[in-house]
Formats: structure tokens, C-alpha cells, sequence
């Protein structure tokens, strides 16, 4: 007779928005995912995300591996809402020029003083 044992356990929170968090962090799935797939080590992945430890970094790749298919779905779900917001927020403060409106601004600022 043989015993399996499981010895990865991963602990995610989600926000009100549905975003699945790594830990108690405030280091998205999302980010380690995507740094992974870029060719990151899990030693790479913590140097960037300090308030990550190993065994995270670790649990979240095995977990993305494990369930690659229901991560890569929840992934494009994300992309496709950051689309949508970013576009929300393009609608609502026109880009275009911001910098020279901005200079603009300061200009006339300082020829008040």
C-alpha cells in the first residue's frame, strides 16, 4: 500500500475586486505568474517582491503549474478588465497633451508669483 502525500499549500486572498493576492501580500498571482513566464527564478521573483518569502513565490508557481488552465483564465479575465478601466480613465482625463497642459499650468503659476 501507498501513501501520497501533499506537501504544497498555497494561501491566496481576493479583494473585492477579485484580485488574488499571494499570502497576506499585496503581491498579485498576477505578478508572479507573469514574471515567471518571463523566465524569472523563484530567487529573481523575491528580489523584486521582498515582502514575498521562497516557499510563496514557490507554492504560487506550482499552484499556476497545477491549474494552469483555470490561471490562464483568470488572467485573461484581468486583462480584460485593465482594459476597460484603463480605457474608463482615457475617456475621463484625455492623455493627449497632459504633459504640455501640465507645463502650461506651471507656467502660468510661476509668472503669478
Amino acid at each position: 500500500m501507498s501513501v501520497i502525500v501533499s506537501t504544497s499549500e498555497i494561501v491566496m486572498e481576493k479583494d473585492a475586486a477579485g484580485i488574488l493576492y499571494v499570502g497576506t501580500t499585496r503581491v498579485p498571482l498576477d505578478t508572479v505568474v507573469y514574471a515567471f513566464n518571463e523566465g524569472a527564478t523563484p530567487e529573481e521573483i523575491l528580489w523584486r517582491y521582498p515582502t514575498l518569502d521562497l516557499s510563496q513565490v514557490y507554492a504560487a508557481i506550482s499552484y499556476y503549474l497545477q491549474n494552469r488552465g483555470e490561471v490562464e483564465n483568470y488572467l485573461a479575465e484581468r486583462d480584460i478588465r485593465h482594459t476597460e478601466i484603463q480605457a474608463e480613465a482615457e475617456a475621463r482625463f484625455n492623455p493627449k497633451g497632459i504633459r504640455e497642459r501640465l507645463l502650461a499650468r506651471r507656467n502660468s503659476t510661476d509668472n503669478g508669483k
